[in-house]
Protein backbone atom coordinates (compact mmCIF):
# COMPACT_ATOMS: atom_id res chain seq x y z
CA UNK A 1 0.00 0.00 0.00
CA UNK A 2 2.57 2.38 0.75
CA UNK A 3 2.75 5.33 -2.02
CA UNK A 4 -1.04 4.36 -2.94
CA UNK A 5 -3.93 6.95 -2.77
CA UNK A 6 -7.31 6.89 -2.79
CA UNK A 7 -9.97 9.55 -2.73
CA UNK A 8 -12.98 9.70 -0.77
CA UNK A 9 -15.75 11.98 -2.34
CA UNK A 10 -14.23 14.97 -3.95
CA UNK A 11 -13.09 16.41 -0.87
CA UNK A 12 -11.16 14.06 0.46
CA UNK A 13 -7.46 12.45 -0.43
CA UNK A 14 -5.75 9.39 1.39
CA UNK A 15 -2.21 8.81 0.95
CA UNK A 16 -0.48 5.84 1.97
CA UNK A 17 3.63 6.29 3.67
CA UNK A 18 4.51 2.63 4.85
CA UNK A 19 2.51 2.36 7.46
CA UNK A 20 1.25 5.86 8.11
CA UNK A 21 -1.83 6.97 6.11
CA UNK A 22 -2.44 10.97 5.16
CA UNK A 23 -5.86 12.13 5.08
CA UNK A 24 -5.50 15.24 3.47
CA UNK A 25 -8.51 17.99 3.56
CA UNK A 26 -8.59 18.77 -0.07
CA UNK A 27 -11.20 21.39 -0.62
CA UNK A 28 -8.91 24.20 -1.49
CA UNK A 29 -11.18 26.97 -3.24
CA UNK A 30 -13.18 26.79 -0.21
CA UNK A 31 -10.55 26.60 2.23
CA UNK A 32 -11.41 23.20 2.99
CA UNK A 33 -14.86 24.94 4.83
CA UNK A 34 -16.27 21.56 5.77
CA UNK A 35 -19.86 21.27 3.74
CA UNK A 36 -21.73 18.72 3.62
CA UNK A 37 -20.45 17.00 0.84
CA UNK A 38 -17.41 16.87 2.58
CA UNK A 39 -17.93 15.97 5.78
CA UNK A 40 -19.44 12.65 3.92
CA UNK A 41 -15.72 12.21 2.56
CA UNK A 42 -14.48 12.95 6.05
CA UNK A 43 -16.73 9.73 7.37
CA UNK A 44 -16.06 7.66 4.43
CA UNK A 45 -12.13 8.00 4.90
CA UNK A 46 -12.12 7.65 8.40
CA UNK A 47 -14.25 4.38 8.21
CA UNK A 48 -12.15 2.83 5.73
CA UNK A 49 -8.79 3.53 7.86
CA UNK A 50 -10.79 2.55 11.00
CA UNK A 51 -10.26 -0.93 9.65
CA UNK A 52 -7.33 -1.13 7.95
CA UNK A 53 -5.01 -3.07 10.49
CA UNK A 54 -1.90 -1.85 7.57
CA UNK A 55 -2.36 2.27 8.90
CA UNK A 56 -0.85 2.56 12.47
CA UNK A 57 -0.78 5.98 12.40
CA UNK A 58 -2.74 8.87 10.56
CA UNK A 59 -1.50 12.34 10.17
CA UNK A 60 -4.58 14.50 8.98
CA UNK A 61 -3.11 17.41 6.36
CA UNK A 62 -4.29 20.47 4.51
CA UNK A 63 -3.66 20.82 0.87
CA UNK A 64 -4.44 24.50 1.01
CA UNK A 65 -2.03 27.10 1.49
CA UNK A 66 -2.85 29.67 3.62
CA UNK A 67 -5.72 27.15 5.79
CA UNK A 68 -5.99 23.76 7.44
CA UNK A 69 -9.94 24.47 7.75
CA UNK A 70 -11.96 27.04 8.21
CA UNK A 71 -14.24 25.26 9.79
CA UNK A 72 -18.26 24.54 8.74
CA UNK A 73 -19.18 25.96 5.17
CA UNK A 74 -21.55 29.05 6.52
CA UNK A 75 -22.29 30.04 2.68
CA UNK A 76 -24.06 26.86 2.39
CA UNK A 77 -25.52 27.07 6.10
CA UNK A 78 -26.87 29.86 5.17
CA UNK A 79 -29.31 28.43 2.45
CA UNK A 80 -30.58 25.74 4.98
CA UNK A 81 -33.87 25.88 6.37
CA UNK A 82 -34.10 25.01 10.14
CA UNK A 83 -35.62 21.38 9.19
CA UNK A 84 -32.47 21.25 6.66
CA UNK A 85 -30.18 22.30 9.27
CA UNK A 86 -31.48 19.69 11.96
CA UNK A 87 -31.36 16.82 9.25
CA UNK A 88 -27.60 17.95 8.82
CA UNK A 89 -26.22 17.53 12.05
CA UNK A 90 -25.52 14.03 12.37
CA UNK A 91 -23.52 14.39 9.36
CA UNK A 92 -21.44 17.01 10.56
CA UNK A 93 -21.02 15.39 13.78
CA UNK A 94 -20.06 12.57 12.47
CA UNK A 95 -16.86 14.12 10.69
CA UNK A 96 -15.79 14.99 13.74
CA UNK A 97 -16.61 11.49 15.82
CA UNK A 98 -14.85 9.74 12.42
CA UNK A 99 -11.13 11.65 13.45
CA UNK A 100 -11.78 11.56 17.04
CA UNK A 101 -12.73 8.17 16.87
CA UNK A 102 -10.15 6.13 15.03
CA UNK A 103 -8.78 3.93 17.08
CA UNK A 104 -4.81 4.33 16.02
CA UNK A 105 -3.06 7.85 17.00
CA UNK A 106 -3.72 10.66 14.91
CA UNK A 107 -1.45 13.76 14.31
CA UNK A 108 -2.68 16.96 13.13
CA UNK A 109 -0.89 19.03 10.88
CA UNK A 110 -1.75 22.54 11.12
CA UNK A 111 -1.07 26.04 9.02
CA UNK A 112 -2.83 28.81 8.26
CA UNK A 113 -6.21 29.28 9.49
CA UNK A 114 -7.62 26.44 11.65
CA UNK A 115 -10.93 28.03 13.12
CA UNK A 116 -14.17 26.25 14.65
CA UNK A 117 -14.48 23.05 13.26
CA UNK A 118 -11.40 23.38 11.59
CA UNK A 119 -9.49 23.61 14.53
CA UNK A 120 -11.90 21.15 16.43
CA UNK A 121 -11.00 18.73 13.51
CA UNK A 122 -7.15 19.42 14.85
CA UNK A 123 -8.78 18.87 18.78
CA UNK A 124 -10.30 15.60 17.64
CA UNK A 125 -6.12 14.03 16.97
CA UNK A 126 -4.33 13.10 19.72
CA UNK A 127 -1.19 15.44 19.03
CA UNK A 128 -1.21 18.95 16.73
CA UNK A 129 2.08 19.77 15.00
CA UNK A 130 1.36 23.23 13.82
CA UNK A 131 4.23 25.79 11.62
CA UNK A 132 4.70 29.58 12.31
CA UNK A 133 1.67 30.99 10.29
CA UNK A 134 -0.61 28.97 12.86
CA UNK A 135 -3.85 30.83 13.58
CA UNK A 136 -6.22 28.80 15.71
CA UNK A 137 -9.39 29.41 17.62
CA UNK A 138 -12.87 28.87 18.10
CA UNK A 139 -15.24 32.04 17.05
CA UNK A 140 -18.62 29.93 17.23
CA UNK A 141 -20.15 32.47 19.64
CA UNK A 142 -19.63 35.32 17.31
CA UNK A 143 -21.74 34.17 14.85
CA UNK A 144 -24.51 33.05 16.93
CA UNK A 145 -23.91 28.97 17.78
CA UNK A 146 -21.49 27.25 19.52
CA UNK A 147 -18.17 25.14 19.16
CA UNK A 148 -20.56 21.68 17.83
CA UNK A 149 -17.83 19.29 16.62
CA UNK A 150 -16.37 18.56 19.91
CA UNK A 151 -14.83 21.72 21.04
CA UNK A 152 -16.46 22.69 24.21
CA UNK A 153 -15.16 19.45 25.09
CA UNK A 154 -12.15 18.68 23.83
CA UNK A 155 -10.73 22.40 24.25
CA UNK A 156 -10.58 22.03 28.61
CA UNK A 157 -9.36 18.92 28.70
CA UNK A 158 -6.57 20.42 26.46
CA UNK A 159 -5.80 23.73 28.54
CA UNK A 160 -8.56 23.20 31.79
CA UNK A 161 -12.03 24.91 31.99
CA UNK A 162 -10.97 28.12 32.70
CA UNK A 163 -8.58 29.06 29.63
CA UNK A 164 -10.93 27.30 27.41
CA UNK A 165 -14.04 29.65 28.55
CA UNK A 166 -12.21 32.57 28.04
CA UNK A 167 -11.42 31.28 24.32
CA UNK A 168 -14.93 29.78 23.72
CA UNK A 169 -16.55 33.36 24.73
CA UNK A 170 -14.08 35.90 23.55
CA UNK A 171 -14.05 33.98 20.20
CA UNK A 172 -10.70 35.48 19.73
CA UNK A 173 -8.07 33.81 17.33
CA UNK A 174 -5.05 33.16 19.08
CA UNK A 175 -1.29 32.97 16.80
CA UNK A 176 0.78 30.15 16.84
CA UNK A 177 3.57 31.43 19.49
CA UNK A 178 0.50 31.65 21.95
CA UNK A 179 -0.81 28.92 20.65
CA UNK A 180 2.05 26.57 21.85
CA UNK A 181 2.50 28.51 24.92
CA UNK A 182 -1.03 28.10 25.87
CA UNK A 183 -1.19 24.48 24.93
CA UNK A 184 -3.69 24.91 22.34
CA UNK A 185 -0.79 23.05 19.52
CA UNK A 186 2.20 20.60 21.25
CA UNK A 187 5.06 21.21 18.66
CA UNK A 188 5.42 24.14 16.98
CA UNK A 189 7.76 23.96 13.70
CA UNK A 190 9.06 26.25 11.42
CA UNK A 191 6.70 27.94 8.47
CA UNK A 192 5.99 25.21 5.64
CA UNK A 193 7.16 22.71 7.59
CA UNK A 194 4.09 20.98 9.37
CA UNK A 195 3.26 18.62 7.17
CA UNK A 196 6.99 16.88 7.57
CA UNK A 197 7.39 17.37 10.90
CA UNK A 198 4.16 15.32 11.70
CA UNK A 199 4.56 12.72 8.90
CA UNK A 200 8.37 12.04 10.84
CA UNK A 201 6.25 11.90 14.29
CA UNK A 202 3.88 9.88 12.77
CA UNK A 203 7.03 7.34 11.23
CA UNK A 204 8.51 6.87 14.63
CA UNK A 205 5.72 6.29 15.98
CA UNK A 206 4.41 3.75 13.77
CA UNK A 207 7.47 1.54 13.70
CA UNK A 208 6.42 1.00 17.37
CA UNK A 209 3.46 -2.07 17.57
CA UNK A 210 0.60 -1.34 16.28
CA UNK A 211 -1.52 -3.62 18.74
CA UNK A 212 0.86 -1.70 21.36
CA UNK A 213 -0.29 1.74 19.96
CA UNK A 214 -4.08 1.14 19.60
CA UNK A 215 -4.26 -0.04 23.29
CA UNK A 216 -2.49 2.56 24.81
CA UNK A 217 -4.93 5.06 22.89
CA UNK A 218 -7.40 3.05 24.02
CA UNK A 219 -6.32 3.59 27.97
CA UNK A 220 -5.77 7.19 27.69
CA UNK A 221 -8.93 7.63 25.88
CA UNK A 222 -10.91 5.90 28.25
CA UNK A 223 -8.92 6.57 31.49
CA UNK A 224 -9.04 10.40 31.01
CA UNK A 225 -10.88 12.34 33.83
CA UNK A 226 -11.38 9.00 35.90
CA UNK A 227 -10.09 8.60 39.78
CA UNK A 228 -6.89 7.19 39.80
CA UNK A 229 -8.29 3.32 40.62
CA UNK A 230 -10.78 3.19 38.30
CA UNK A 231 -8.30 4.39 35.67
CA UNK A 232 -5.61 2.47 36.50
CA UNK A 233 -8.41 -0.62 35.69
CA UNK A 234 -8.81 1.12 32.39
CA UNK A 235 -5.11 0.39 32.02
CA UNK A 236 -5.26 -3.12 33.16
CA UNK A 237 -7.88 -3.99 31.07
CA UNK A 238 -5.63 -2.34 27.78
CA UNK A 239 -2.47 -4.09 29.26
CA UNK A 240 -4.62 -7.70 28.78
CA UNK A 241 -5.24 -7.04 25.27
CA UNK A 242 -2.17 -7.16 24.44
CA UNK A 243 0.17 -9.58 27.07
CA UNK A 244 -0.68 -12.34 25.11
CA UNK A 245 -0.89 -10.66 21.86
CA UNK A 246 1.95 -12.04 19.00
CA UNK A 247 3.04 -8.02 18.79
CA UNK A 248 4.37 -8.69 22.90
CA UNK A 249 6.01 -12.06 21.60
CA UNK A 250 7.46 -10.50 18.79
CA UNK A 251 8.89 -7.39 21.07
CA UNK A 252 10.66 -9.31 23.69
CA UNK A 253 11.96 -11.55 21.27
CA UNK A 254 13.26 -8.63 19.25
CA UNK A 255 14.71 -6.92 22.37
CA UNK A 256 16.42 -9.97 23.53
CA UNK A 257 18.44 -11.20 20.23
CA UNK A 258 19.20 -7.16 19.71
CA UNK A 259 17.08 -6.81 15.73
CA UNK A 260 14.34 -4.79 14.84
CA UNK A 261 11.16 -5.97 15.34
CA UNK A 262 8.72 -7.42 12.58
CA UNK A 263 5.49 -7.08 14.08
CA UNK A 264 2.37 -9.35 13.13
CA UNK A 265 -0.03 -6.37 14.44
CA UNK A 266 -2.22 -9.14 16.04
Amino acid sequence: MSGSEERYGEFVLVRRHGHVAELVLDRPKAMNAVSMAMARSIIAACAALGGDRDARVVVVTSSHERAFCVGADLKERNGMSDAELLRSRPLSRGAYTGVLELPMPTIAAVHGYALGGGFELALSCDVIVADGTAVVGLPEVSVGVIPGGGGTQLLPRRVGAARAAELVFSARRVEAPEARALGLVDELVEAGQDREAALALAARMAANSPVGLRAAKRALRLGHGLDLRTGLEVEDAAWRTVAFSGDRAEGVAAFNEKRSPEWPGE
